[in-house]
């Protein structure tokens, strides 16, 4: 799949992977794709050889912003979808693949709300 076709299934999802009650409460996030984590990301991540990651999260949780968050110039949150990886987890296959960016982009916003792996895990188990 090329650039711009995964990027159009990226900007189709967009915010749609969010549940509703929380999209108009995702503030300063701006979405990156990348072909895949770079050796600096994967050693930052810890990641041993066999591992990667779909997308990455870095920023200011809104959990531990506090009152004086945004007085002044503050750079956007960013979350790294990793086409890649993306496509190999979807084996292929277009429809796997815009599942797997919908649940990449729930769970890295989870991330900017505050939720880490385990309590993510803990709600994916309920959906």
């Amino acid at each position: 799949m090329t650039q711009r076709e995964f990027e159009t299934i990226v900007a189709d999802i967009g915010l749609s992977a969010v549940p509703e009650k929380l999209r108009d409460r995702i503030k300063n996030v701006a979405f990156i794709i990348e072909y895949e984590p770079s050796k600096e990301t994967r050693k930052k991540q810890g990641l041993r050889h066999n591992q990667t990651l779909l997308g990455l999260y870095h920023g200011i949780p809104q959990s531990v912003r506090g009152v004086n968050y945004g007085v002044g110039n503050v750079l956007p949150d960013t979350i790294t979808l990793y086409q890649k990886p993306i496509e190999e987890a979807g084996g292929g296959d277009p429809v796997k693949i815009r599942e797997v960016i919908k649940n990449t982009i729930w769970h890295e916003v989870a991330h900017h709300f505050g939720l880490d792996h385990k309590e993510i895990a803990k709600r994916e188990r309920k959906v």
